[in-house]
């Protein structure tokens, strides 16, 4: 994982806005969103639903994505993984 440091200066290479959405909805718009970028990209989902944290983490372990971490923002999450596969 990075470090907030490190997360805060990252761009991502998608933004995917699952604000508003409850689970699943950003872990799916997560898995739509990964299938528009090449491998190495860095997408990052903005998420207002509280489980998106520990969802997409044990989601991209499972499928072989590097979950970088998370970045509170204003009244949402940003959640930002690797892509891999």
């Amino acid at each position: 994982m990075a470090t907030t440091a490190e997360l805060e200066t990252l761009t991502a290479d998608k933004i995917v806005d699952a604000r508003g959405t409850a689970c699943p909805g950003p872990l799916l718009e997560a898995k739509k969103g990964m299938t528009t970028v090449p491998l190495g990209s860095t997408i990052e989902i903005w998420s207002t639903d509280p489980g998106t944290k520990g969802d997409i983490s044990a989601w991209s372990a499972k499928v072989g994505h590097d979950f970088l971490g998370v970045l509170p923002a204003d009244g949402y999450d940003r959640v930002f993984v690797i892509r891999r596969k």
